[in-house]
Protein backbone atom coordinates (compact mmCIF):
# COMPACT_ATOMS: atom_id res chain seq x y z
CA UNK A 1 0.00 0.00 0.00
CA UNK A 2 1.50 3.26 -1.04
CA UNK A 3 0.92 6.69 1.16
CA UNK A 4 1.39 10.00 -0.04
CA UNK A 5 1.72 12.73 2.16
CA UNK A 6 1.78 16.45 0.53
CA UNK A 7 3.32 19.04 2.93
CA UNK A 8 5.31 21.81 3.64
CA UNK A 9 8.35 22.66 5.35
CA UNK A 10 6.54 26.10 6.35
CA UNK A 11 3.69 24.31 7.83
CA UNK A 12 3.63 23.68 11.19
CA UNK A 13 0.79 21.38 11.28
CA UNK A 14 2.40 19.19 8.40
CA UNK A 15 5.31 18.82 11.19
CA UNK A 16 3.18 17.34 14.27
CA UNK A 17 0.31 15.52 11.34
CA UNK A 18 3.75 13.83 10.44
CA UNK A 19 4.41 12.28 13.84
CA UNK A 20 1.04 11.49 14.33
CA UNK A 21 0.79 9.91 11.09
CA UNK A 22 4.12 7.49 12.20
CA UNK A 23 2.65 6.47 15.30
CA UNK A 24 -0.28 5.11 13.78
CA UNK A 25 1.86 3.51 10.97
CA UNK A 26 4.41 2.40 13.85
CA UNK A 27 1.09 -0.09 15.47
CA UNK A 28 -0.36 -0.87 12.20
CA UNK A 29 0.08 -4.80 11.63
CA UNK A 30 1.50 -4.22 7.90
CA UNK A 31 4.00 -1.46 7.96
CA UNK A 32 6.57 -3.12 6.04
CA UNK A 33 4.29 -3.23 3.12
CA UNK A 34 3.42 0.85 3.05
CA UNK A 35 5.48 2.94 0.94
CA UNK A 36 5.21 6.13 2.36
CA UNK A 37 5.98 9.04 -0.30
CA UNK A 38 6.31 13.28 0.55
CA UNK A 39 5.32 15.16 -2.26
CA UNK A 40 5.32 18.88 -2.56
CA UNK A 41 3.29 21.46 -1.41
CA UNK A 42 4.01 25.07 -1.08
CA UNK A 43 2.00 27.45 1.04
CA UNK A 44 3.38 30.70 -0.47
CA UNK A 45 4.41 29.53 -4.41
CA UNK A 46 6.38 31.78 -5.95
CA UNK A 47 7.35 33.97 -3.01
CA UNK A 48 10.54 35.52 -3.78
CA UNK A 49 13.70 33.56 -2.41
CA UNK A 50 14.88 36.99 -0.30
CA UNK A 51 11.05 37.79 1.09
CA UNK A 52 11.74 36.78 4.66
CA UNK A 53 9.93 37.85 7.72
CA UNK A 54 9.18 36.69 11.27
CA UNK A 55 6.60 33.83 11.35
CA UNK A 56 4.35 36.73 13.98
CA UNK A 57 4.45 39.34 11.13
CA UNK A 58 4.00 36.75 8.52
CA UNK A 59 0.41 35.92 10.33
CA UNK A 60 -0.24 39.32 11.12
CA UNK A 61 -0.09 40.01 7.42
CA UNK A 62 -1.49 36.77 6.09
CA UNK A 63 -4.24 36.08 8.23
CA UNK A 64 -5.02 39.64 9.73
CA UNK A 65 -4.08 38.44 13.55
CA UNK A 66 -3.04 40.70 16.21
CA UNK A 67 0.47 39.80 17.54
CA UNK A 68 -1.24 38.16 20.83
CA UNK A 69 -3.51 36.45 18.77
CA UNK A 70 -0.40 35.30 16.52
CA UNK A 71 1.65 34.29 20.02
CA UNK A 72 -0.74 32.69 21.60
CA UNK A 73 -1.17 30.38 18.58
CA UNK A 74 2.35 29.34 18.42
CA UNK A 75 2.24 28.78 22.32
CA UNK A 76 -0.72 26.43 21.05
CA UNK A 77 1.33 24.65 18.77
CA UNK A 78 4.31 24.42 20.68
CA UNK A 79 2.14 22.52 23.10
CA UNK A 80 0.69 20.02 20.14
CA UNK A 81 4.26 19.83 19.16
CA UNK A 82 5.26 18.96 22.68
CA UNK A 83 2.68 16.62 23.08
CA UNK A 84 4.78 14.24 20.28
CA UNK A 85 7.69 14.78 21.40
CA UNK A 86 8.49 17.39 18.90
CA UNK A 87 10.71 20.34 20.12
CA UNK A 88 8.89 23.87 19.17
CA UNK A 89 10.27 27.29 19.34
CA UNK A 90 7.47 29.62 19.56
CA UNK A 91 9.22 32.87 19.38
CA UNK A 92 11.64 34.34 17.07
CA UNK A 93 10.99 31.90 13.78
CA UNK A 94 10.91 33.33 10.53
CA UNK A 95 8.57 32.42 7.34
CA UNK A 96 10.61 32.18 3.73
CA UNK A 97 9.69 30.42 0.70
CA UNK A 98 10.40 26.62 0.29
CA UNK A 99 10.99 25.40 -3.46
CA UNK A 100 14.42 25.42 -3.03
CA UNK A 101 14.09 22.93 -0.21
CA UNK A 102 11.29 20.96 -1.90
CA UNK A 103 13.57 20.46 -5.26
CA UNK A 104 15.97 18.95 -2.79
CA UNK A 105 13.37 16.87 -1.13
CA UNK A 106 13.07 15.38 -5.26
CA UNK A 107 16.63 15.04 -5.39
CA UNK A 108 16.86 13.18 -1.96
CA UNK A 109 14.02 10.66 -3.34
CA UNK A 110 16.13 9.82 -5.81
CA UNK A 111 19.04 9.00 -3.51
CA UNK A 112 16.79 7.03 -1.36
CA UNK A 113 17.01 9.82 1.56
CA UNK A 114 13.85 11.93 1.49
CA UNK A 115 12.73 11.07 4.67
CA UNK A 116 16.05 11.58 6.60
CA UNK A 117 16.15 14.75 4.53
CA UNK A 118 12.46 15.82 5.53
CA UNK A 119 13.17 15.34 9.21
CA UNK A 120 15.96 17.51 9.61
CA UNK A 121 14.52 20.45 7.58
CA UNK A 122 11.29 20.54 9.99
CA UNK A 123 13.31 20.02 13.30
CA UNK A 124 15.83 22.66 11.37
CA UNK A 125 12.94 25.68 10.68
CA UNK A 126 10.85 25.01 14.01
CA UNK A 127 13.50 23.89 16.72
CA UNK A 128 16.76 25.35 16.09
CA UNK A 129 18.01 29.03 15.88
CA UNK A 130 19.60 29.28 13.06
CA UNK A 131 17.22 30.06 9.92
CA UNK A 132 16.70 27.61 6.71
CA UNK A 133 15.39 30.44 4.53
CA UNK A 134 18.27 33.06 4.56
CA UNK A 135 21.22 30.81 3.87
CA UNK A 136 21.58 28.31 0.81
CA UNK A 137 24.66 26.77 2.82
CA UNK A 138 22.37 25.95 5.75
CA UNK A 139 20.45 23.66 3.08
CA UNK A 140 23.55 22.02 1.91
CA UNK A 141 24.77 21.13 5.51
CA UNK A 142 21.43 19.34 6.60
CA UNK A 143 21.32 17.68 2.77
CA UNK A 144 24.91 16.10 3.97
CA UNK A 145 23.76 15.13 7.29
CA UNK A 146 21.10 13.54 5.73
CA UNK A 147 23.64 11.44 3.94
CA UNK A 148 23.53 13.18 0.37
CA UNK A 149 26.77 14.04 -1.87
CA UNK A 150 26.92 17.84 -0.71
CA UNK A 151 28.69 18.82 -4.32
CA UNK A 152 25.41 17.30 -6.01
CA UNK A 153 23.03 19.21 -3.52
CA UNK A 154 24.79 22.59 -4.93
CA UNK A 155 24.70 21.80 -7.87
CA UNK A 156 21.03 21.16 -8.00
CA UNK A 157 20.59 25.12 -5.89
CA UNK A 158 22.82 26.43 -8.37
CA UNK A 159 20.04 24.72 -11.00
CA UNK A 160 16.65 27.09 -10.37
CA UNK A 161 15.40 24.24 -13.29
CA UNK A 162 16.65 21.19 -11.30
CA UNK A 163 13.56 19.49 -10.50
CA UNK A 164 11.37 22.59 -10.64
CA UNK A 165 8.73 20.74 -12.77
CA UNK A 166 8.50 17.61 -10.31
CA UNK A 167 7.67 20.65 -7.64
CA UNK A 168 4.90 21.65 -10.33
CA UNK A 169 3.34 18.34 -10.92
CA UNK A 170 2.80 17.23 -7.45
CA UNK A 171 1.39 20.77 -6.53
CA UNK A 172 -0.80 20.22 -9.70
CA UNK A 173 -1.47 17.06 -8.25
CA UNK A 174 -3.05 18.00 -5.03
CA UNK A 175 -5.04 20.65 -6.63
CA UNK A 176 -6.65 17.57 -8.75
CA UNK A 177 -7.29 15.66 -5.67
CA UNK A 178 -8.65 18.19 -4.22
CA UNK A 179 -6.31 19.68 -1.95
CA UNK A 180 -6.57 23.09 -0.67
CA UNK A 181 -4.49 23.02 2.49
CA UNK A 182 -1.56 20.61 4.05
CA UNK A 183 -0.96 18.12 5.19
CA UNK A 184 -2.83 15.86 3.16
CA UNK A 185 -2.72 12.05 3.41
CA UNK A 186 -3.76 10.06 0.66
CA UNK A 187 -3.93 6.32 0.87
CA UNK A 188 -3.60 3.70 -2.11
CA UNK A 189 -5.18 6.84 -4.17
CA UNK A 190 -8.91 5.48 -2.11
CA UNK A 191 -9.03 7.58 1.10
CA UNK A 192 -7.69 11.10 1.90
CA UNK A 193 -7.16 12.33 5.20
CA UNK A 194 -7.09 16.31 5.75
CA UNK A 195 -4.90 17.94 8.85
CA UNK A 196 -2.91 16.77 11.45
CA UNK A 197 -5.12 14.60 12.87
CA UNK A 198 -4.76 12.53 16.04
CA UNK A 199 -3.27 9.10 15.18
CA UNK A 200 -6.03 7.24 16.29
CA UNK A 201 -7.53 8.68 12.98
CA UNK A 202 -4.46 7.71 11.37
CA UNK A 203 -4.56 4.44 12.32
CA UNK A 204 -8.41 3.65 11.43
CA UNK A 205 -7.58 5.12 7.75
CA UNK A 206 -4.75 2.74 7.10
CA UNK A 207 -6.76 -0.51 8.57
CA UNK A 208 -10.22 0.77 6.41
CA UNK A 209 -7.60 1.21 3.09
CA UNK A 210 -5.61 -1.88 3.71
CA UNK A 211 -9.32 -3.97 3.98
CA UNK A 212 -10.77 -2.75 1.22
CA UNK A 213 -7.52 -3.20 -0.96
CA UNK A 214 -9.00 -5.07 -4.55
CA UNK A 215 -8.29 -9.01 -4.11
CA UNK A 216 -5.58 -10.28 -7.14
CA UNK A 217 -7.69 -11.95 -9.74
CA UNK A 218 -5.73 -14.49 -11.23
CA UNK A 219 -5.89 -16.04 -15.24
CA UNK A 220 -5.51 -19.47 -14.80
CA UNK A 221 -4.06 -21.47 -17.27
CA UNK A 222 -2.80 -24.84 -16.12
CA UNK A 223 0.34 -23.37 -16.94
CA UNK A 224 2.95 -25.04 -14.62
CA UNK A 225 4.90 -23.31 -11.94
CA UNK A 226 8.09 -24.07 -9.56
CA UNK A 227 7.08 -23.63 -5.99
CA UNK A 228 9.21 -23.92 -2.73
CA UNK A 229 10.13 -27.38 -3.55
CA UNK A 230 11.06 -27.22 -6.76
CA UNK A 231 9.42 -27.70 -10.00
CA UNK A 232 7.43 -30.42 -10.90
CA UNK A 233 8.72 -32.81 -14.01
CA UNK A 234 6.42 -33.31 -16.29
CA UNK A 235 5.55 -37.06 -17.04
CA UNK A 236 6.06 -38.77 -20.31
Amino acid sequence: MRVEIWSDIACPWCYVGKARFEKALASFPHREQVEVVHRSFELDPGRAKGDIQPVITMLNKKYGMSPAQAEAGEDNLGAQAAAEGLPYRTRGRDHGGTFDMHRLLHHAREQGRQEELLDLLYRANFAEERSVFDDGERLVELAGAAGLDTDAVRAVLADPGAYADEVRADEREAAELGANGVPFFVLDRTYGVSGAQPAEVFAQALTRAWGERPALKMADDGAQVCGPDGCAVPQQ
